[in-house]
């Protein structure tokens, strides 16, 4: 089953795993490239931009 990374952890999931200061500024700075591209895409529009990413299928 594919899960997103802000989906709570199962009760077989372990995720111990911490994310350190480059991975978060590099994961952070792709979440503003998505969301500007997402913006770009849509613009003009009245409905609001949604950066969700759904999970891919199994």
């Amino acid at each position: 089953m594919a899960r997103d990374r802000k989906d709570p952890p199962g009760p077989d999931e372990n995720r111990q795993c911490w994310e350190t200061p480059l991975h978060e500024r590099m994961r952070l700075n792709h979440e503003d490239y998505n969301q500007d591209q997402a913006l770009l895409e849509t613009f003009p529009a009245s409905d609001p931009v949604s950066p969700f990413v759904p999970a891919r299928a199994p």
